[in-house]
């Protein structure tokens, strides 16, 4: 059965959004039709739907949901956020949302190649020209993110998500042990710098909102990841068990290295608690940091690569087009995100861009509009709750253009001052420049 546009196959139960119960409902077979998804399941050619949804919940964990999920699964033709920008906007909306998904995910890549070559710095103090610890960082990158499959990456995953977790968790129990701050003056009196109420400028105020957003925000590239998952409905699943440990360790750590750093956070944090552990933390972590921007650059990657080859027989076949075309992408993309790493060299500031100018569109403004699209009905819905809900997105919409626009100048006018007050070294200066604090 070819899949037909205009006869929905039956969706995902629904949520009620006054109770958070989930619907009832009888599936039809021709739900899990082969026709409804990206990716077939074939024995002659490439099978890329292995992928099961605890090592998917792992991936996840790695990458960072609802509201994308159950769109994408309801309309499965759906390989990325772009198409779903063509189901409810058309063709050019579409083409907006996969250039900044790109662009996004470019950055993203950019900031694991800052945080890998800072590791590497910090383990052989300084032994070289930080550009060149760069260029080997993209070049580990690379390497990892042209392995073709989920499935595959999946098992670099765990290793990645278990070592970074088990660094950050010697960066928070090093910190406690500390009379004071690493970066913190450490003879005389200082000040953590705590407010319960902060009155930055509005520049300030903006970078920091957008650097923190985007620990959240990376949300489109869940998508990708169900098209490779042998069973797409278990996305929630994996989903809610990501979400639960993230949201559980953000919470922890973010609040301790805070209450015994203050404004003297390192910036990665993993150098907060001293030299010895800094190195300690790198050492440890180092696999992570690789992995991270490996599946950054991988969705990225992977959704060029389908975009080229979605309506050709070679998506699923090893040919020279298929290998030559999936491995010009992670190639091509991959030095861009060195060049913009390069740039861009103060980690947070590279972090914040991405926040405002990608993210604040496509994990804020885009998913409202998904959920509007498929809950019309609630504009004339019986009950003040729906007409609630329905207002509450499109003031979503409104944020999500703010935080973009407000937040690029923001990051800009800091990048500009950066320059000017001597942070910043120079594009392709040896200098590191990520060791900052605030």
């Amino acid at each position: 059965m070819a899949y037909d546009e205009k006869k929905e196959i039956e969706p995902l139960p629904k949520t009620d959004v006054a109770t958070g119960d989930v619907e009832d409902v009888v599936y039809d077979p021709k739900a899990t039709d082969d026709d409804f998804e990206v990716f077939k399941q074939t024995t002659d050619g490439v099978q890329f739907r292995v992928v099961g949804w605890v090592r998917a919940s792992v991936i996840f964990l790695k990458n960072f949901a609802i509201v994308q999920g159950n769109f994408r699964n309801t309309h499965g033709h759906c390989h990325s956020i772009a198409d779903m920008a063509e189901v409810v906007g058309g063709p050019i909306l579409k083409e907006i949302v996969g250039g900044l998904f790109i662009i996004a995910y470019v950055l993203c890549t950019g900031s694991g190649i800052i945080g890998l070559s800072t590791g590497i710095n910090a383990l052989s103090d300084h032994a070289a020209c930080t550009v060149w610890f760069s260029f080997l960082s993209a070049c580990f990158v690379i390497a990892a993110a042209s392995v073709r499959k989920f499935e595959k990456i999946g098992w670099l995953t765990w290793a990645g998500f278990i070592s970074v977790y088990i660094a950050v968790f010697i960066v928070v129990i090093g910190v406690t042990t500390r009379d004071r701050p690493a970066a913190a003056p450490q003879t005389g009196p200082f000040e953590l710098g705590y407010h319960a109420i902060a009155y930055p400028t509005f520049i300030a105020g903006m970078t920091a909102t957008c650097t923190i957003f985007v620990s959240s925000a990376g949300t489109s590239a869940f998508l990708p990841v169900i098209s490779e998952m042998r069973n797409p409905r278990d996305y929630n699943k994996a989903v809610y068990v990501c979400m639960a440990i993230v949201q559980a360790s953000y919470l922890t750590f973010a609040l301790i290295v805070y209450k015994w750093c203050g404004a003297y956070v390192a910036n990665p944090s993993l150098g907060s608690a001293g030299p010895t552990l800094k190195k300690v933390a790198y050492g440890v972590g180092l696999i992570g940091l690789c992995v991270s921007g490996c599946l950054y650059l991988h969705v990225a990657a992977k959704y060029v690569f389908v975009r080229i080859l979605r309506n050709s027989a070679h998506l699923q076949k090893n040919s020279l087009v298929h290998w030559g075309t999936w491995f010009s992408c992670t190639i091509i993309l991959g030095a861009l995100a060195f060049i913009l790493a390069e740039a861009i060299p103060i980690f947070s500031y590279l972090i914040a861009l991405t926040g405002s100018i990608c993210f604040a569109p496509l994990a804020i403004m885009l998913p409202a509009y998904l959920w509007l699209h498929d809950h019309w009905d609630y504009k004339s819905g019986m009950g003040a709750l729906k007409m609630v809900v329905w207002y509450a997105h499109w003031f979503v919409i409104l944020l999500g253009a703010f935080t973009c626009v407000a937040g690029t100048y923001g990051v800009i006018m800091n990048i500009k001052l950066a320059y000017a007050n001597g942070m910043i070294g120079g594009a392709f200066s040896c200098a590191d420049n990520s060791n900052t604090h605030g």
